[in-house]
C-alpha cells in the first residue's frame, strides 16, 4: 500500500534542535519527518498559505459505516 509521491529533500539541523524535534515527535508518537510536516503547515496555516493536504490515507478507525 503505497502512498502518494513525496518530495525528498536533504536537511541540515543543528543537532540540538533534532534532539528536540525527536522528543516532540515521542510525544505525539510520530517520526521525526512526520513532526516536521505538522510544524510546517502549522507555520503555513498562521501565515495564511493554504497548503492542500493530498491522498494521504486517514490514520485510525475508518467510520461507521451506516444504512
Amino acid at each position: 500500500m503505497a502512498g502518494p509521491a513525496k518530495k525528498a529533500f536533504a536537511l541540515r539541523l543543528d543537532p540540538a534542535l533534532y534532539a528536540a524535534l525527536e522528543r516532540m515527535a515521542a510525544q505525539d508518537l510520530r517520526s521525526v519527518n512526520a513532526e516536521v510536516e505538522v510544524l510546517l503547515r502549522e507555520a503555513l496555516a498562521r501565515r495564511g498559505v493554504k497548503v492542500p493536504v493530498g491522498d494521504a490515507p486517514r490514520r485510525g478507525r475508518p467510520p461507521k459505516e451506516t444504512e
